[in-house]
């Protein structure tokens, strides 16, 4: 094994490690909150999704890239191959649904209740439910495809044009044109970036006019502390973060597609951009959206 491989190695399982423990975490601090009847945020719905699914995709994606990066490349059958990238994809797909319908329904009850919003704000907690129901619903139907694609490295030897994935391969189709299908994908991904791009740019200029009408009623060496300043702070890091890390991560998966040639370190760099927020994303929740403390 060379250095870079043991590096990459102790990346992976450290990124993976770190990542399941936030989100086992959180999701601990929900279970703590059902038993004490506090009562919850009509967001911490979507929150407790987003933490399953952010640790489902450490799970199917961390813990087997990790053990190729130290050379076990064949653990799987082609069955799993398929269950392991349809999950995948699947759970990537809810955890960037949840994030886009956070960051919505958050713009929705942040802003002053008007005429123009009045009917969106009192029904927002009754939809949240069928909401993240229809996310995961869309996710499962929009990548049953996926498994026509995916064989395990042991059947990928005696096939041409194939895609190296370390531990599984992406093999032609006859029926289905993966360049297509790719590209659908991707304009999935960037509707469900471009309304949370929208939302929280949304919520974010609410906040900065919100603090220029109070500031005068704020003590100077309050400013930078104030609610307003903490709650804008913090949805601009998640923000962020989850668009240029899966930004990232969607143009990398578009190159995996389209380039030829040798792909192991596209490979290894996609999934660590990947799986770089739903390892950071449970420490960015845990403070603001947990109804008691863990601490």
């Amino acid at each position: 094994m060379s250095p870079t491989e043991l590096a990459l190695g102790i990346f992976f399982m450290t990124q993976t490690a770190l990542g399941m423990l936030g989100n086992s975490a959180l999701l601990c601090c929900f279970i703590v909150g059902e038993f004490s009847r506090i009562r919850p945020r009509p967001t911490d719905l979507i929150v407790k999704h987003l933490t399953g699914a952010n640790f489902l995709v450490l799970l199917c994606k961390g813990i087997p890239q990790t053990m190729a990066a130290f050379g076990q490349t064949q653990f799987l059958d082609n069955s799993a191959c398929k269950l392991l990238f349809y999950f995948h994809r699947v759970v990537r797909g809810v955890s960037l649904g949840s994030t886009s319908l956070l960051t919505f329904f958050q713009a929705i009850m942040v802003t002053p209740r008007n005429v123009k919003n009045i009917y969106f704000k009192s029904r927002a907690p009754n939809i949240i439910g069928p909401s993240v129901s229809l996310c995961w619903f869309c996710q499962l139907m929009v990548n049953g495809f996926i498994p026509v694609f995916i064989i395990d490295m042991h059947n990928g030897r005696n096939c041409t044009g194939i895609r190296d994935f370390l531990y599984c391969a992406v093999a032609k189709s006859q029926n289905v044109k993966p360049n297509i299908y790719a590209i659908l994908l991707s304009s999935f991904d960037v509707m469900f970036l471009g309304i949370m791009i929208w939302a929280s740019g949304s919520m974010v200029l609410f906040l900065l006019k919100h603090k220029q009408r109070v500031q005068n009623i704020h003590r100077v060496h309050c400013l930078m502390s104030s609610p307003e300043i903490r709650a804008t702070q913090t949805i601009l890091v998640m923000v962020s973060s989850f668009v240029f890390f899966y930004t990232t991560s969607g143009i990398l998966t578009l190159c995996l597609t389209f380039v030829n040639g040798p792909t192991r370190w596209l490979v290894n760099a996609s999934v660590a951009t990947a799986a770089c927020f739903p390892a950071l994303c449970p420490f960015l929740l845990i403070r603001h959206y947990t109804s008691v403390s863990c601490l």
